[in-house]
């Protein structure tokens, strides 16, 4: 991973089992979802089936549910489980000191490149 990190707000600006989505400047609506244990994982907020907005599914362990037609996606990964098949494109990040952060670099180039 790259050592620059972006400061996105504090992990409890992110609502346990929700999430809050960060925009990118020419790019991809970015995710952010915090699980019931406090893990944060990134996805684009795209489900690779018909582009429902993750950030308004539900989260249960290490997945999200599509609010559209109700996929399961992992939040570690971005795939879909079977027998879906499709993946959203996933993000670093890391919590330090209550401070949740993204890898900037990958915002720069994974964000701006999905089509």
């Amino acid at each position: 991973m790259s050592a620059d990190w972006l400061d996105i707000g504090w992990l409890d600006q992110i609502p346990v089992r929700g999430a809050r989505t960060i925009p990118v400047a020419g790019g991809e609506e970015i995710a952010v979802f915090r699980t019931g244990d406090n893990r944060v994982f990134a996805l684009v907020n795209r489900c690779p089936h018909k582009a429902g907005p993750l950030s308004q599914g539900i989260v249960f362990g290490k997945s999200v549910a599509c609010p559209l037609h109700n996929w399961t996606i992992s939040l570690v990964d971005g795939q879909a489980k079977a027998p879906d098949v499709g993946c959203a494109v996933s993000f670093a990040c890391k919590v330090e000191g209550g401070m949740v952060y993204l890898d900037a670099d990958e915002l720069a180039h994974k964000a701006l490149d999905i089509k």
